[in-house]
């Protein structure tokens, strides 16, 4: 496959030309591939079948609106599920939601479009050609989340046909509970979208993993490198203790070597497809030395490339080095500490030698009461802080693995899925311990020692290295920015921990997911039918409280629910009261749904006046503001509410019609004292693209130079009438451009989710940096 080769449509592109700028259409793994290859570095060539090609299959399906609806149900599941226990009626819910969406999705096929530009790419690699089918969403593999494992990855696939079916298959697995439970844990709520990466298998005789910085001890100084026999899923998926090759950057020069152990290996059977068979390699070790710093030396060229710490998938055939995948390492933290290592003379160690000694694979102690477990399903018989041990874990035992104190495995090296969701989750965890299922028993007391990677029995209580800092906890030294850096949420348990980021506030606090949760699925109208408001109020403001109280005093904006006629005539009961519109989009939502028809907004303005008793720092912000008459009218609803006769409530509106540039002089004379921009909504009616068709993706781009003036001129209206501006979206994270634009208009703050924060931050600094070179060069040269 080559650079120039025809497309039959922009659904598909060879991985040559996809890049890092094309994350949000090939997925975390397209592009960092795609860069790969660009750089010159070993790569085996294939395709992307970009993101918007799931979406066309669901709207040529017509299941786009009910694959929605259950995804957002599913959502709600998952909390409540993560919340209060797996064995909960909403447990069931999300498995039943799950199973639906991926029956929806595998009977929606793939479009002949698609269909027919999928199957000439795969011919021009030749016939028959073995490959490697990966799930590529958008966001994963990045600087923020893993999704380690959570999405299908299928191997050795030939034939066009069994080629096709693979990509429904990897779509299909975006709705796995696993997969579903992850991405709310993330706050990542909109319906997800996945690429997916078609790429030549490698004969692979030998595989394995590289990490370009310690990931247990967070040192730079350290490359890991793990080795197996075979395909290099036992690696990843824990199914065998690597060999593990530790090796100083500066050379690289290899500097230990541990001895795993394997008994299988998966290689490509003689029809095709995997098998599994025994190991026969004598006693020699995976790699050589000379191998294991050639591996580093590659690795260390994509920590160079991205400027970052990475971890990076090898494959090695009869005649080179491979790399098949790389990433950014989600669970790094500051390197505050080296790692301990397991020896008599280590001070916070007991005296008695310890029950078990396998892999330091995710920092910190814990004790607890051992809880043996032989597979996911079993996560129910384990008790909130007991100690998880188990053969392997992969991402299924993720409800569990967050339950528990530690994890103990018998097998895995210190870069499989279950170290990395361990390192994610913050939980002490030891894998290869290689006996630990039977050595240990049922309800008796020991330490893990995440750090040394010990096992002992009962309590110890000798002073604990200090750990790294947590995944997406705030950094070490956050650089100060003048403008405001706030966050996304709607889940209040992530409050307390989303609120101790470097964040100045909540920029956005979406009713949506708040109020289906509270009214269990039931149409407002419904609900107030049957004279159950009074339950809404409390539900709702029980949970804005916990996400005002996590921040206070730092300010909260609470949007009120935006839920569009189509979305509303999903829930319980909502046919009754909703009508079929045929662009519920642009249709009756936002501030002119609240002046048709008050009593949602009643008994979310109700809600918001208990919380501002204890926490006044919350505000409201109104969405989908066409004109000024209907805001006239929603304020007026406000002002006769408990919640308007309270003092200092501050009224913000959403600029996502392009009339708010005409009309926010008039707002805010009518008391409107902030403005946010919602970026996605704003761009598709600017431009005219309907922000959900997959068909016209390739003009949907908030950098357009209309939508750049509309929102230049709305920040520099705000800026004359002195009430601060916001924008609220992800281009600020991923498009560094933007926020230079967003800067230089003078913005007051920006509110991106949670995992966005540390890159949006470093965007920040460095914009302000440049905007306030350029002024001192042109004071210096006299144009000022």
């Amino acid at each position: 496959m080559t650079a120039t080769a025809p497309h039959r449509t922009d659904l598909v592109a060879t991985l040559r030309d996809v890049g890092l700028a094309d994350t949000d259409r090939a997925g975390g793994k397209g592009a960092n591939l795609g860069e790969l290859l660009r750089a010159g570095l070993p790569v085996p060539d294939g395709f992307v079948v970009l993101a918007p090609a799931m979406r066309a299959a669901l709207e040529s399906a017509g299941v786009l609106a009910d694959v929605q609806r259950l995804h957002d149900e599913a959502l709600v599941a998952a909390r409540h599920t993560r919340e209060v226990g797996h064995t909960s009626p909403l447990g069931d819910r999300l498995a039943l939601c799950s199973r639906r969406l991926r029956s929806l999705v595998r009977s929606a096929g793939i479009p002949p479009v698609v269909a027919d530009a999928l199957r000439t790419s795969y011919a021009m690699m030749g016939t028959d050609v073995a490959v490697a089918v990966r799930s590529s969403a958008v966001g994963e593999d990045s600087a923020d989340t893993s999704f380690a494992g959570m999405n299908e990855s299928l191997t050795n696939v030939t034939g066009p046909a069994a080629v096709v079916d693979a990509v429904v298959t990897c779509w299909a697995s975006l709705f796995s509970p696993r997969s579903l439970s992850y991405r709310d844990e993330q706050g990542l709520h909109d319906l997800p979208q996945l690429a997916v990466v078609v790429q030549r298998m490698v004969s692979t005789c030998r595989s394995g993993v590289a990490f370009t910085a310690d990931p247990v001890s967070g040192r730079r100084d350290r490359v890991v490198v793990e080795a197996a026999w075979g395909q290099g899923e036992v690696v990843v998926g824990g199914q065998v203790e690597p060999d593990t090759y530790l090796l100083d950057p500066t050379g690289p020069r290899l500097l230990t070597t541990h001895r795993g152990v394997q008994r299988t290996q998966v290689v490509r059977g003689d029809g095709g497809g995997d098998v599994a068979v025994p190991v026969e390699t004598g006693d020699r070790d995976v790699l050589a030395p000379a191998e294991a710093e050639e591996i580093a030396r590659l690795a260390l060229e994509v920590q160079q490339l991205h400027g970052r710490p990475q971890d990076v998938e090898w494959a090695i055939d009869d005649e080179r080095v491979w790399l098949v995948q790389a990433r950014p390492i989600t669970t790094l933290g500051d390197p505050v500490r080296e790692p301990a290592a397991p020896s008599a003379e280590d001070a916070s160690a007991p005296a008695r030698p310890p029950l078990l000694t396998g892999l330091g694979a995710s920092s910190g102690r814990a004790t607890g009461r051992v809880r043996v477990l032989r597979a996911p399903d079993e996560g129910c018989l384990l008790q909130d802080g007991e100690v998880l041990v188990a053969p392997l874990t992969n991402p299924d035992w993720m409800p569990t693995m967050r339950r528990a104190a530690a994890v103990v495995t018998d097998s895995g090296g210190v870069t499989c899925h279950a170290a990395i969701v361990a390192r994610e989750l913050g939980v002490p965890a030891v894998v290869g311990a290689r006996t630990a299922t039977t050595d240990l028993t049922d309800g008796t007391a020991v330490t893990v020692d995440g750090d040394t990677g010990r096992v002992w029995s009962g309590k110890v209580t000798a002073a604990v290295p200090a750990r790294t800092a947590p995944r997406g906890g705030p950094e070490a030294e956050p650089e100060v920015t003048a403008t405001g850096l706030h966050v996304n949420l709607a889940d209040p348990a992530r409050a307390v921990e989303v609120a101790a980021l470097p964040v100045d506030g909540v920029g956005l606090l979406r009713a949506e997911l708040l109020l289906t949760r509270a009214l269990d699925g039931w149409h407002p109208a419904e609900m107030v039918a049957r004279g159950e408001s009074e339950q809404v109020v409390t539900a709702l403001a029980d949970s804005v409280a916990q996400i005002a109280r996590a921040f206070a005093p730092r300010p909260v904006v609470y949007r009120t629910a935006d839920l569009r006629t189509n979305e509303f005539r999903g829930l319980k009961g909502g046919a009754a009261y909703e009508p079929v519109e045929d662009n519920p989009m642009i249709g009756n939502r936002g501030c002119i749904r609240y002046v048709r028809d008050s009593s949602l907004v009643e008994l979310e303005l109700a809600a918001l006046a208990r919380v501002r008793e204890e926490c006044p720092a919350l505000a409201v912000m109104i969405p989908f503001v066409r004109t000024g008459w209907e805001l006239e009218r929603c304020l007026g609803l406000i002002d006769a509410s408990p919640l308007g006769r309270q003092r200092g409530l501050r009224r913000w509106v959403m600029a996502e019609v392009p009339s708010v540039a005409s009309w926010l002089p008039e707002y805010i004379g009518m008391g409107i004292e902030g403005v946010s921009i919602g970026s996605n909504d704003l761009t598709q009616l600017v431009l005219g693209v309907d922000r959900d068709s997959a068909e016209l993706s390739d003009l949907f781009d908030e950098a357009d130079p209309a939508v750049l003036a509309v929102i230049g001129q709305v920040i520099a209206t705000a800026r004359r009438l002195g009430v601060p501006s916001s924008l609220c979206g992800q281009a600020p994270s991923r498009r560094p451009a933007f926020v230079e634009h967003l800067v230089r208009a003078g913005i007051t703050s920006v509110s991106v989710e949670p995992g966005s924060v540390a890159a949006t931050r470093r965007a920040l600094a460095t914009a302000e940096r440049r905007v306030l070179l350029a002024a001192a060069r042109r004071e210096i040269s006299g144009d000022a």
